[in-house]
């Protein structure tokens, strides 16, 4: 507990520049999502987990019955929208093709473990270290 004497103020405090919170993650799947009307959908987006995402798929009946479910409602609750597709539930995460399965795992993981989309990488050629955003995208573009 800080105490102040009367007729004496604190000193200013520096200001910090004020760091946004970034809740939604735009991605790009190395596949696609094919509807059942056939047309492929790539771009989507997925928001930041949160506890209850994470606590409310172990009370899933489909994740008691097999644990590897969880990755597939898990997912079904943070991605929000895969190209048109803005209701993302279990049966789309389902036909995801394997490679955009484990990307989106991937992505997962870097959002909410590290903060960031972005990957440490080197130039087989010259071994030049550099970061690449790896939640998809066209080449060039932020």
């Amino acid at each position: 507990m800080r105490r102040s004497m009367a007729g004496v103020a604190d000193p200013p405090r520096p200001s910090e520049p004020r760091r946004e919170l970034r809740t939604e993650f735009a991605f790009e799947l190395p596949r696609g999502y094919v509807d059942d009307a056939g047309v492929v959908h790539q771009a989507g987006t997925m928001r930041l987990a949160t506890a209850r995402d994470e606590l409310v798929p172990l009370r899933d009946d489909r994740v008691r019955e097999n644990a590897a479910y969880l990755t597939v409602v898990l997912l079904a609750r943070v991605v929000t929208r895969i190209g048109d597709v803005t209701d993302v539930h279990a049966g789309v995460i389902e036909n995801l093709f394997a490679a955009d399965l484990a990307f989106l795992q991937d992505l997962y993981r870097r959002v909410n473990s590290e903060g960031h989309t972005r990957a440490g990488v080197q130039c087989p050629q010259c071994g030049h270290g550099f970061a690449v955003d790896v939640s998809g995208g066209r080449l060039g573009e932020s």
